[in-house]
């Protein structure tokens, strides 16, 4: 039932700024954390960022101080601000939504989104 659905990828060019959008749904009652991953050609999955169901913030060490994480509990909706992009950021963004460290009965899930491309020219 529940499921997250990427957006905001595109080109830009270096120093450029993007925002991507997760949008969730089929919560219900639960509580979730999300998260942002990235793959780029011939690399491993990377860690992005996250945010969890009480607004504790993580990035990854390649893009702190350039990327905001944020999250609309209405709207079910995480956002990621990218600011001054480097060619390096070029990869497939991947949106992950789980389950809280509360428990909840009924609300146990992982999932991932499609992804959206950014792609980030010189």
């Amino acid at each position: 039932q529940v499921h997250v659905q990427e957006s905001g990828g595109g080109s830009v060019q270096a120093g450029g700024s993007l925002r991507l959008s997760c949008a969730g749904s089929g919560y219900r009652h639960c509580h979730y954390d999300m998260s942002w991953y990235r793959q780029a050609p011939g690399k491993e999955r990377e860690f992005v960022s996250s945010i969890d169901s009480t607004d504790n913030i993580n990035y990854g060490d390649s893009v702190k101080g350039r990327f905001t994480i944020s999250r609309d509990n209405a709207k079910n909706t995480v956002y990621l601000q990218m600011n001054s992009l480097e060619p390096e950021d070029t990869a497939m963004y991947y949106c992950k939504t789980e389950t809280a460290w509360t428990v909840v009965a009924g609300c146990e899930f992982e999932v991932w989104g499609q992804g959206t491309l950014v792609t980030v020219s010189s």
